[in-house]
């Protein structure tokens, strides 16, 4: 179902200017952008995903992952077709990479008060816009994080945070929490292998930090691509120095897929190398993902095991309302 789109400017030659994200496309009349979602008709863009959810599935918070936002909760997990990145080694290109001339409408369209009520009797905490890149589907998402709001439902992005500071000052008010996969550190990678520009990624973790909106970092680990320790410490060093030290890093364990099967699942001695330089570089919750083990929630002051995880399973342990109970540490997150 096509729907105007929000965050354009019409040029007089009959092109647009989207900026939504930090592609900024210019889109002449009939054509597509980046994201193979968006239409230039006549001068007004059409988002082509609103309402065509691709994938609907209730996921534990922990799968996000997001470890210090409602643990142990439901989260309500929506997509649609479509993304603004064309990363090598996407873990979901059957949906997120749109070929050319792939049908982008599905059978049924969903309205947001479906989504929403739909959350509601799962028993979900929260809507996770999540999967592709929820930023392509933004008008969507913005309608149902409205009505959510309303019923007491959180909302929060799984994504790559190639989105535009306009875009992030109309939804942050709605939006409570993202995690956001910072790929790489190196200016180069992101132009060859994501088809992206580094720096608008920085901007926006800064800006949704600067915002209130509670924020986790994920970090993908590739051989070869983003492995070497010096870029693993400046990942942990920006982290640190304009996140704060209590923002959570997720180490994640690569494995071959889509177009990089040229090269082996991260070793396991990476990952915990990428751990301690974290933990080196002051950051108080370092976790490896895609891995079993290494995810417990630890007091930063006393040590003290406050969360444990085997798998997406959690038990409390020596943690209430946001303190260690040993030692009364205050624990960042949104509980």
């Amino acid at each position: 179902m096509e729907h105007e789109a929000r965050f354009y400017e019409a040029n007089a030659d009959g092109s647009v200017r989207c900026y939504l994200c930090g592609h900024h496309c210019v889109i002449s009349d009939g054509k597509l952008g980046v994201c193979q979602v968006r239409r230039n008709v006549g001068g007004t863009l059409y988002t082509l995903s609103y309402g065509q959810i691709i994938s609907q599935c209730v996921d534990p918070i922990e799968k996000k992952p997001l470890y210090h936002f409602y643990p142990g909760s439901k989260s309500y997990s929506i997509a649609t077709l479509g993304c603004n990145f064309h990363c090598k080694w996407c873990q979901n290109w059957h949906i997120s990479q749109i070929q050319k001339g792939q049908r982008v409408a599905i059978d049924r369209d969903v309205t947001p008060k479906e989504i929403v009520a739909d959350a509601q009797y799962t028993g979900s905490r929260s809507i996770a816009y999540t999967y592709t890149e929820p930023t392509v589907f933004f008008e969507f998402a913005y309608d149902t994080a409205q009505l959510a709001h309303a019923v007491g439902l959180a909302n929060i992005y799984v994504t790559n945070g190639y989105m535009s500071g306009d875009m992030l000052d109309v939804f942050h008010k709605t939006l409570d929490g993202a995690n956001v996969d910072l790929k790489a550190f190196r200016k180069t990678t992101y132009q060859r292998l994501i088809g992206a520009r580094l720096q608008t990624v920085l901007e926006s973790l800064v800006k949704m930090k600067e915002l209130g909106i509670w924020l986790e970092v994920t970090t993908l680990v590739v051989p070869g691509v983003n492995d070497d320790p010096d870029e693993l410490q400046d990942i942990a060093s920006f982290i640190s120095l304009e996140l704060g030290v209590d923002t959570p890093w997720h180490i994640s364990r690569f494995f071959p897929y889509y177009r990089m099967t040229d090269r082996p699942p991260t070793p396991m001695e990476t990952l915990q190398r990428a751990q301690e330089i974290g933990l080196e570089a002051g950051l108080q919750y370092v976790y490896v993902g895609n891995v079993s083990g290494g995810n417990e929630t630890i007091c930063p002051d006393c040590g003290q095991v406050l969360i444990r995880r085997y798998g997406y399973a959690v038990r409390i342990e020596d943690f209430s309302q946001g303190r260690c109970e040993n030692c009364g540490t205050s624990i960042a997150g949104v509980w």
